[in-house]
This record gives structure tokens, sequence and C-alpha cells, in this order.
């Protein structure tokens, strides 16, 4: 697909013009680095998420610079060089000039540039704004260091040197939360193919597989649809390795009569997905499955009703641990008074998790989920309220695992049930639906 360089470069001038009011400096954001996985073996490669929506370049050793006063606003890119020999082991780059021009920068240099060019750079500047605990380039505090020595070292007296280091993250953090019309249109479809990979995982479940077929029925659906590669490791866990919440997929049989939790993701011109359906291995929930399974999916939906612009962050995960609560009283899980459950958090032993969390270049995508308080610029004080363009998931579970104190037909009952919505205009978009959801849905296309 063709990228549009006028939305990248749009979004750097959005930048540049925040840090102008701010009084002005340099940017400098690495893109990730490779990673060796063993011997002469590299991980696959991803792109840093910031660098990428500033740039949409997805090359390694690659950095932008943005350099921004009164006076002028420059977008530069350090890249890898033009190298023949290389091109015909790892394939060819761009190089400089060319990436340069293709993607809308003002100036374009050897990324061996970099340490030569920048202490000239920050001549004059207020402040310098760079990822302080980006886990892609762990030496930026020594680096900005080296530069400044080596800009104090090579010019006379009379020159001033940033006195401000500042963490872009915020700045940009607030940036990708608000999605634009490009990237919702991504997003859609980066969810269409996971939920069709969903169905298709559903539709070849069957007893006496292992759990890693079901792991290979879902990539394997993801690859052929277009998805550049899974959003996280997908977790595929039968049994009671569904109350293991971020469980590793393994090679468990599948047993009939029990339940399997399928939650992955794939990504999609660097857009993550997110889906999670529990359904049982032999086609047909029993009463207790059913039962539960009915107290999450009612959690989800009271959720999902939350989802309107103008309402807290946190109002949908309020409205989740509310029916959630009163089914485990329900179901004699807990005992005690709803207040009593909810003010106590005793809800917590089979439900330890948030309803929700950001969707976007990442699966637990970028931004707080509070805001600063106006009396103190440190304390997150007040929970965010939803806005037009925010794309979130809506994730009410309950995991069971043994105790002496519930029946033992209850135990080893893990249920997730997960969807992703855009917040609209007027309220929400649900864009993972295609998956059945409703008891008698599944049951009726694992009939098939």
């Amino acid at each position: 697909m063709m990228k549009d360089i006028n939305i990248y470069a749009n979004r750097r001038t959005k930048l540049m013009n925040k840090i102008n009011d701010l009084g002005g400096g340099i940017v400098i954001i690495y893109n990730s680095p490779k990673y060796q996985r063993n011997a002469d073996i590299y991980y696959p490669y991803r792109h840093d998420s910031d660098f990428y929506y500033l740039t949409g370049f997805s090359e390694p050793n690659a950095c932008l610079v943005l350099i921004v006063s009164d006076q002028y606003q420059r977008s530069i890119l350090f890249c890898r060089s033009k190298d023949f020999i290389k091109d015909m082991w790892e394939g060819p780059v761009y190089g400089p000039n060319i990436a340069a021009k293709l993607f809308g920068f003002d100036e374009g240099y050897s990324i061996q540039e970099l340490n030569k060019m920048i202490p000239n750079m920050v001549l004059n500047k207020k402040s310098i704004y760079a990822k302080l605990y980006s886990i892609n380039n762990k030496n930026i505090l020594q680096q900005i260091q080296f530069w400044i020595h080596t800009a104090k070292k090579e010019n006379s007296s009379e020159i001033t040197l940033p006195t401000s280091l500042c963490d872009i993250s915020y700045l940009l953090s607030d940036m990708r939360l608000i999605k634009d019309h490009n990237e919702i249109s991504i997003i859609r479809k980066s969810a269409n193919i996971a939920a069709s990979s969903h169905i298709h995982a559903m539709l070849n479940t069957k007893p006496g597989m292992h759990e890693y077929e079901i792991e290979a029925e879902i990539t394997y659906q993801f690859r052929r649809q277009g998805a550049s590669s899974i959003a996280y490791d997908s977790i595929i866990a039968s049994g009671k390795n569904a109350c293991t919440i971020h469980y590793s997929t393994g090679n468990s049989i599948l047993c009939n009569g029990d339940l399997i939790l399928v939650d992955a993701g794939c990504e999609f011109n660097s857009y993550a997905s997110d889906i999670t359906r529990t359904f049982p291995v032999n086609g047909k929930f029993n009463n207790v499955q059913l039962a539960f399974y009915e107290i999450v999916l009612s959690a989800q939906k009271a959720a999902i009703e939350k989802i309107i612009p103008g309402k807290k962050y946190n109002e949908a995960h309020e409205a989740a641990v509310k029916i959630l609560a009163q089914g485990m009283l329900d179901e004699k899980l807990l005992t005690g008074s709803l207040d009593g459950i909810i003010e106590s958090r005793e809800y917590l032993k089979y439900y330890p998790h948030s309803t929700s969390h950001w969707l976007g270049l990442d699966v637990h995508d970028c931004g707080n989920y509070k805001k600063l308080s106006s009396k103190n610029e440190n304390n997150f004080s007040t929970w965010r309220e939803l806005k037009e363009g925010m794309v979130l998931t809506i994730e009410p579970g309950l995991y069971i695992n043994p105790n002496q104190n519930i029946p033992k037909h209850f135990w080893n009952i893990g249920i997730r049930i997960e969807d992703t919505v855009i917040v609209t205009k007027t309220g929400y978009e649900l864009i993972t639906r295609d998956v059945p959801v409703e008891p008698y849905q599944i049951e009726d296309l694992m009939k098939r």
C-alpha cells in the first residue's frame, strides 16, 4: 500500500508547532535497532511506534531530528547509506537522499554522520526533546551528554547550550491517542482480518487437537489476509490454562467439555487489532459454563454502553465490575453485599485486571488513563474523558482457580470476552463483532 507522506509530514509539523509554543528546541527520536536472537540470527524486526508515527519510515539504524525555532523548522532523517554488497545479503535500502525525498524530509544524511552533526545542531537551542525511557535506546542520556560536551569543546564560550532535557513521550502520547481517519481505516482493516481469523479458529476447533494447532490456524489466516505479523503472542488457553491471564500457548490437548480462550490480534500496516473469545471445545456450553459466560457478556455490554464522548475512562470498568461482582454473589463465588465486595475489592480474586486499554500502533497503546491535576503538574489524579477518535478495548473476564470454598464443578473455568471500540462523535462503534459473541451464535457457528 502506498503511503501518503503528507500524513507524516503534517504530524511532524503539528509536533514542531507544540515544541515552538514551549520555546523551541531540538527533537531527537531513534528508530528501533535490530535485536540478535542467537548466533547470526535476529528477531523479526519491528520499528519504533513513535518514530514510525512521525516518519512512515521503517528501516532500522535511523534517527529523526527536528529543529524548531521562531525563525524556521527543519525535519532531518538520518538513515543507512547505500551499500551494494550489503544489499545483496539483506535487500536494498533507500539511502539518505532518496529517503528524504520520498518521505518528505527537508534533509537526509547517513546515520554515520549523526554524532558529527548533532553537536552543531544543539547550539543555541533552549531544550532537547528525546525519548528518555525508551527500551530501544537505553543510552540516550549518555549520548546527549556526549553531544553537549563535544559542542562545548568545539565552540567558543559565547555559544549557548540546551539547559532543559525533556521527555517527548508525553507530547507524542497525546497526539497518538486521538486517531485520524487514516488510522481508523487501517485499524478497521486489522480488526476485520483478526475477526475472520477467529471465526476460522472456531470452525476448526475440535476435541483432541492441541493448542498450538489453533495458534497455527490463526497465524496462517492473519498472514493469508495480508497482515504483516501477530500484534502480540497469541493466547490459546484451554481448560484450566484459561485461568492464567497471560498464558503462553502450549501443547495441551483440547478436551471434550472444556472451554478454550483465544486472545489473538494481528498487525496490519503497523496497527494492531485485539480480540478475545471463549467458547466450548465441543461446540456446546454446559450449564455452569453458560452461567458464567453470560455474566461476563453482560458485564461487557454494560461497559460498552459507557463508551460515549465526555464519559470518564474508568466508567466502563466500574460498570463491568458491578455486573461481575453481582454475578459472583449470585453464583456463591463470594458472600456479602455488592457494595461491600466492590469497596473491599474482593472481586479481584476472580477478576484481577482492568476492563480496557488503548489500541493503536501498539496493542497496549500509549496515552495516560488519567490527566494531570490542575493543582499539581506531577499528579495524574483525574480520569481522562473519552473523545472522538480514541480506540480502546472492552475485555471483562472471570478466572476461577481451584478453591475449597467453592463447588468443584466451578474450578478451572476461565472466560474473557474482548472487543475493540472506536469512540465516535455521539457514542461508539464496535469493529470486532463479526466474531460471534452470543452463546447461541457461537454454538450455531460451530455446528457447521
